[in-house]
């Protein structure tokens, strides 16, 4: 099996988490409600433990992943670009493929994956330094 670093696994869920309700909140939390047809009372409407539980939940599970791929110790600049790049070119690439398809506007591509991208980068940046 592969050796994965829990603490800083942990550590990269954690900083996404985190990430996430300053990116969906106070930075663009109101043009995320608006390109997504929400109201307010309708993004709070979900049951929290169900939906900040599993956010957690698959941040844990990516995070984890990550540093699979990553492997033991990738050291911390391999680590941040990796995640850059994952976070750009794999995951927001792959929304803005869903995007076209869906005609969903590039606004809201731009905030899901520019969080995905800065997700990424912060996972890398925390694997990096405690991997």
């Amino acid at each position: 099996m592969m050796e994965v670093n829990w603490i800083a696994v942990l550590v990269a869920a954690v900083s996404a988490f985190v990430l996430g309700g300053l990116w969906y909140g106070p930075l663009f939390g109101k043009k995320w409600l608006a390109y997504n047809g929400m109201s307010e009372e309708e993004a709070r409407s979900g049951h929290p433990a169900k939906v900040f539980g599993g956010a957690f939940v698959l941040s844990l599970i990516a995070a984890f992943v990550f540093a699979m791929f990553l492997g033991p110790e990738p050291g911390l600049q391999f680590a941040v670009s990796a995640g850059f790049a994952a976070g750009l070119c794999w995951v927001a690439a792959t929304f803005g493929i869903n995007y076209l398809f869906s005609r969903r506007p590039l606004g809201l591509w731009l905030i899901d994956g520019g969080y995905a991208t800065a997700m990424f980068t912060l996972y890398g940046v925390a694997l990096g330094l405690l991997g």
